[in-house]
C-alpha cells in the first residue's frame, strides 16, 4: 500500500468542499462537513499536518483511495 501524502488543514477543507461536502458548522477548531449523510471531522490547526488517520478519512470520503 503506498504512503498516504501529507495533508494541512487547509489543503483538506478544499479537497473536501471539491468533492461536493458542506461545511456545517464548527466546535473548538474542529470544522465538520457533511454531504448526503456523510460527516467527516477535520481538526484545523494552521501549519500543521493532519494524522494519517484523519488523511484517510478525507481522502476515502472524496474517493481518492
Amino acid at each position: 500500500m503506498p504512503k498516504l501524502p501529507r495533508l494541512t488543514a487547509p489543503e483538506a477543507e478544499r479537497k473536501l468542499l471539491a468533492a461536493g461536502f458542506v461545511f456545517r458548522r464548527s466546535k473548538g477548531s474542529h470544522r465538520i462537513y457533511f454531504r448526503a449523510g456523510e460527516r467527516v471531522i477535520v481538526p484545523f490547526h494552521r501549519g500543521k499536518t493532519l494524522h494519517p488517520k484523519i488523511v484517510r478519512e478525507v481522502l476515502s470520503a472524496t474517493g481518492e483511495i
